[in-house]
This record gives structure tokens, sequence and C-alpha cells, in this order.
């Protein structure tokens, strides 16, 4: 049986976890929250507590690693608001250890905040030029893992994550003078980002870098004022005083290379 390590059990990793054993992988996964350890092991998954630092690492990362045949990266770095994380610096201090472990396949969960926010379509092929502070830090990181030779990295750069509990509307809702009416959503489901995973891992497709947006780019005024509709609250309002700006980002090549048709599409 194939074993997998996922480092970052939390919002996207959990239900992860519980699509791979019900696929008939086993899978060791890693919380930082005490509190938690049981909700994981209820899962059926071999549960660590692990805190990956700046500066050092809790927990016993060689069992969490050892035996396993893939480890999924799944911890998004901390740098909103006033947070100033070293997240490169968590990246490094992991590596020789999967150096040493037995891993040979590693999935990067990133995010498609490497790609500069302009009026243009963005595919594989458009040069990541990040203005934020996580899509520079998230770009290093994917670089570092790609380029190790002790192991096979694919990169899968998700856009907004939405699920059944978490959606941009609950922020949105009720507040006005949002800016950037006319840009386009980059949005995909919870459900979508487990299924490309397993596409990935049962393809044995290395080596790679997809993005992974449902391919449904409505403006943000029309998707969001459609949304509060559905879920009955305020609608959010928009501000036309300036011109919108934002990309469209393509997962063509998901759908062409994966052959990954998906879920929720429409969103």
């Amino acid at each position: 049986m194939t074993k997998i390590s996922i480092l970052g059990c939390g919002w996207l990793g959990l239900p992860l976890a519980k699509a791979l054993i019900g696929n008939g992988f086993s899978v060791n996964g890693s919380t930082t929250s005490i509190d938690k350890i049981g909700l994981l092991e209820n899962a059926g998954i071999t549960t660590f507590l692990i805190e990956i630092g700046e500066n050092e690492i809790n927990g016993d990362v060689d069992q969490f690693l050892d035996q396993s045949q893939v480890l999924i990266i799944n911890i998004p770095p901390k740098l909103r608001g006033n947070s100033t994380e070293n997240f490169v610096s968590k990246i490094q201090n992991i590596l020789p250890f999967i150096e040493k472990s037995g891993i040979k396949k590693v999935l990067f969960v990133s995010s498609t905040s490497v790609y500069s926010d302009e009026d243009k379509v963005v595919t594989e092929e458009t040069i990541p030029n990040p203005d934020t502070e996580s899509g520079k830090q998230l770009l290093e990181c994917e670089n570092l893992l790609q380029e190790n030779s002790h192991f096979e990295t694919t990169i899968l750069r998700f856009g907004g994550l939405i699920g059944e509990d978490r959606h941009p509307i609950y922020f949105l809702a009720g507040r006005s003078n949002i800016e950037n009416p006319d840009a386009p959503i980059n949005l995909i489901h919870q459900e979508d980002c487990i299924g490309i995973i397993l596409k990935i891992i049962e393809s044995n497709c290395w080596q790679e870098t997809f993005n992974a947006v449902a391919p449904f780019h409505p403006s943000r005024e029309e998707y969001y004022s459609k949304k509060a509709k559905n879920y009955n609250l305020e609608p959010p309002i928009f501000t036309h005083s300036k011109p919108s700006i934002g990309k469209t980002i393509l997962s063509d090549k998901l759908e062409i290379v994966l052959k990954y048709q998906f879920k929720k599409g429409s969103l």
C-alpha cells in the first residue's frame, strides 16, 4: 500500500487525507494543534504533532516521513496583515529531512499569487512576477523544491479556495466601496482541489507546474452580487471610481495533460 505524508491537515489537508484513505492509500498527517489529534486519528490518519518554525522544527519529522513515497506540503504562509514570517526558512528547514527520507515525490500547494495582478490571461507559460510578499516567498519555495535533485516536485497553484463552509461573500457582504468590480474571479472549490491532487498522484505526474482555477470567470461584481442573493446576505457595493485590474487564470493544462474534468466548474 502506498503511503503518503500530508504536512498540514487543516481545511484542505483533512478532507484530502480522507479521500486518499478512501482510495486505498495509507496516510501520515501532521497538525500543529494537540486538540486536533483525536479528529485526525478518528479519520484513520496516523497523526503527528509537528510545528515547522523559521529556526527549528518541533516533532518527529523522520517518523512522519518514514516509508512514505509522496509528501504533500500544504502549509500556507502566514503573511497577511502585520504577519511577517519567513516562509522560505520554514521550507528550507524541512528540506534535509526530505532528502534523507525515502520520499521521491513532492507535491507543493502554492498559489496563483505568484503571478502579478495585471489585465491579462495567465497560463503556466506566463513568467511569475509576484507583487505580494506571500507570492514572492511562495515562488522562491517553488524554485527551491523543483531544483532539488533528491526528489521530483509538482507545483499546484490554486486560485481562491472556496467550499461549503468557506466563501469570500461572507467577508464581502454588506461592505461598500469595494474596488475592481469588473475584474474576473479566479476561484476553485475544495472538491476540485482534492480531485486534482488525486489525479496527479494516480497519473504519476511529477516535475510539473499546474494552475488550478475553475474555468469560470464572471466579474467580481456580477458573481458576488449573485452569491449574496443566493445566501440571503446584504449585497456588497462596488465602486467604479477607478478602472478594474485583474488577471484571468487558465487551467487548460490540467484538462489537457491530466485529462481532469472540473466537478464544480460553475461555482
